[in-house]
């Protein structure tokens, strides 16, 4: 499956949409705690809660907030394992994957690359017996002709959920 360059629609640097301070400060304020009621936020800004619904609106329209979601502890879910997969696929991308049964409920992460690998993916898995399925799994898709996966040690830092962006650039 060769994607096509049709599909790849406009270049990024086109898609960049600009804020201004305030806009810039709400999402600090959000990226910190993404309940936090407009009127806190209002608060602590100095401007009137309309103002940040709207403006909150506005950004999530435009697609800067795609959705609002919690941060999970997948450890304390049982997902103690998590493993750093190197894929070289013939052909395509890493993307069909994320919509297949057996692996869309362990995949946090999933990246077309450049190197030696054509995608990486991260995923979360409560034991070794579940890495090795999902392992398996994987090398049975067809495009799919090796893997390569570590395993994480220790975890020093994990942010996939939340944004550390400085905004104030």
């Amino acid at each position: 499956m060769v994607q096509d360059m049709k599909d790849y629609k406009v270049e990024p640097e086109n898609m960049t949409l600009s804020m201004d301070t305030l806009d810039k400060k709400i999402l600090e304020l959000l990226s910190v705690d993404g309940r936090k009621s407009y009127r806190k936020i209002s608060r602590d800004l100095g401007v009137s809660v309309g103002t940040i619904h709207n403006r909150v609106d506005k950004l999530t329209k435009s697609g800067i907030i795609n959705k609002f979601v919690p941060v999970i502890d997948h450890e304390k879910l049982g997902y103690h394992l998590t493993a750093i997969i190197g894929l070289e696929i013939k052909g395509g991308t890493v993307a069909h994957l994320i919509e297949k049964e057996p692996f869309k409920n362990n995949l946090l992460a999933v990246y077309d690359v450049t190197g030696q690998f054509d995608g990486i993916l991260i995923a979360k898995f409560k034991n070794t017996f579940e890495l090795n399925k999902f392992i398996k799994q994987l090398l049975q898709e067809d495009n799919v002709t090796r893997t390569y996966t570590q395993t994480v040690l220790n975890i020093v830092k994990e942010e996939l959920n939340s944004s550390m962006i400085d905004f104030e650039e």
